[in-house]
């Protein structure tokens, strides 16, 4: 079984805000990389928009994440609908910050 994702992926447990057409529904991170992250989706409407907002903490720090991504997957399991998002707008900082998290607590490094 072939892994088609190319950068490192670290494991992530924590709810955030995505926004869809500017409104925040809350979602749940299941991991991420410094491309994007995989989301399961909590209690959100049916929508085709595949540009989302997202704001989010990583564990252990204070600042607040903002970021702009695109929906590139998504999938429907037996007790849980999910996306992945990549991102597309991220600060430099912010940036920085993820791939800080994804170095130390990825399996893959």
């Amino acid at each position: 079984m072939s892994d088609k994702r190319k950068k490192a992926r670290a494991p992530l447990d924590i709810y955030l805000n995505k926004y869809v057409g500017g409104v925040p529904y809350m979602a749940r991170a299941a991991n991420i990389s410094s491309d994007g992250l995989s989301l399961a989706h909590l209690i959100e409407p049916q929508h085709h928009k595949k540009r989302v907002g997202l704001q989010f903490q990583l564990p252990g720090t204070d600042e607040v994440i903002y970021a702009e991504g695109e929906v590139v997957r998504e999938w429907l399991g037996e007790d849980v609908e999910g996306s992945g998002v990549r991102f597309t707008l991220l600060t430099e900082r912010h940036k920085r910050l993820i791939d800080n998290y994804v170095a130390r607590f990825s399996h893959d490094g």
